[in-house]
C-alpha cells in the first residue's frame, strides 16, 4: 500500500472523529476526559508521605453562568455540558442555581450553532440536576482542578483511660472531720449574708481530644458558592462555617463543620455531610 493511500485513509478517520464530537448527543465521556488518580505517595528525606488530591474550583481557566437547556434526547458520554467558547475538554462542576443541585463531569466546546441556550447539557446531567426536557434552566459551570494535599496520620485514640496510680489512705478524725466542715458551713453563710449573689461559674469549654476535630466540606473560590454549600448543610441540621483564607494573591472560602468532640461523634458529622451530597469532606485541623 503506498503512502498517499495511508495518508487518505488517516484523513477519512480525522473526518469521522470530528462529525462524532459535532453532534453533542454522541461525546464519549470515557474516551475524552479521564479524572486523575485520588491519591498518591511522595517520599521526603526517606520517609513515606501520603498525599490526596482535591478538587478546587477554577473560574480563572472556564466559568459560565447562563441557561442551560436539555433537547429531551438520550446522549451517550455520561455526565457533560457543552459550550461553544471551550478551547479544550476539562473537568467541571455543573450547578443549577434553580434548586441547588449540582453534579461533577465533562466540559466540551460545542461545534454546531443552534438556536436557543449556548450551554447544552446530557440526559444523564439532566436528571442528576433536576432539568426538563426542553426547558432552559438557570445553571453555572465552573472548572476543577486538583490540588494535592499532605494527609497527616491520625493519632490512635485510646478508648479506655489508663487506670490511676494506686494511692496512699489514711483514717480521718471524725471530730476533726465534724470541726472542719462545720467551720467551712459557717464561712459559706457568712458569704451569703454578706454578698446579694454570688458570681456565677463559667461554663467549664468541651474540648476535644481529636488532633481533626473539623470536616472540610471544600475549598471554593467564589464566596457565594462556599455560602450555597453552608446553607444545603444548615438545612440539613449541621452547624458549617465560613473561613476565609488566601493563595497566592487570590482569596477562597472553606467551608468546614466541627468541632467533634470523640471519634465516633466525627464519623456522624461525616455521614451526614456525606448524605447532603459531599461525598469528599475530609478531617483537617482547623
Amino acid at each position: 500500500m503506498s503512502r498517499a493511500h495511508l495518508k487518505i485513509i488517516g484523513a477519512c478517520l480525522a473526518a469521522t472523529a470530528l462529525a462524532a464530537c459535532e453532534d453533542a448527543g454522541n461525546f464519549n465521556l470515557g474516551d475524552v476526559f479521564q479524572p486523575k488518580a485520588q491519591s498518591q505517595s511522595a517520599t521526603s528525606a526517606g520517609d513515606a508521605v501520603e498525599t490526596v488530591e482535591r478538587d478546587i474550583e477554577a473560574p480563572d481557566v472556564f466559568e459560565a453562568t447562563e441557561p442551560g437547556l436539555w433537547d429531551g434526547r438520550p446522549s451517550l458520554g455520561g455526565v457533560w455540558v457543552a459550550h461553544p467558547d471551550v478551547v479544550d475538554p476539562e473537568r467541571v462542576i455543573i450547578r443549577n442555581t434553580a434548586n441547588d443541585k449540582f453534579v461533577v463531569g465533562a466540559l466540551f466546546r460545542r461545534e454546531r450553532e443552534i438556536p436557543g441556550p449556548r450551554l447544552q447539557i446530557s440526559s444523564d446531567a439532566a436528571e442528576a440536576l433536576g432539568v426538563l426536557a426542553g426547558a432552559p434552566a438557570p445553571l453555572s459551570v465552573v472548572a476543577l482542578r486538583k490540588e494535592i494535599v499532605a494527609v497527616e496520620p491520625e493519632p490512635v485514640e485510646a478508648d479506655q483511660v489508663a487506670a490511676p496510680a494506686e494511692v496512699e489512705t489514711a483514717e480521718l478524725d471524725p471530730i476533726a472531720g465534724a470541726a472542719a466542715v462545720l467551720a467551712e458551713d459557717g464561712a459559706e453563710a457568712a458569704n451569703v449574708a454578706t454578698s446579694a449573689a454570688p458570681a456565677p461559674k463559667p461554663a467549664p469549654r468541651v474540648a476535644s481530644g481529636l488532633t481533626k476535630p473539623f470536616l472540610q466540606i471544600g475549598i471554593f473560590s467564589v464566596e457565594s458558592n462556599a455560602k450555597r454549600s453552608a446553607d444545603l448543610l444548615s438545612g440539613a441540621g449541621l452547624l458549617p462555617t465560613i473561613k476565609p483564607g488566601e493563595k497566592d494573591g487570590k482569596p477562597f472560602w472553606r467551608v468546614v463543620v466541627g468541632p467533634a468532640r470523640d471519634a465516633s461523634e466525627r464519623k456522624i458529622l461525616l455521614d451526614k455531610i456525606k448524605d447532603v451530597g459531599f461525598t469528599d469532606a475530609y478531617a483537617v485541623t482547623n
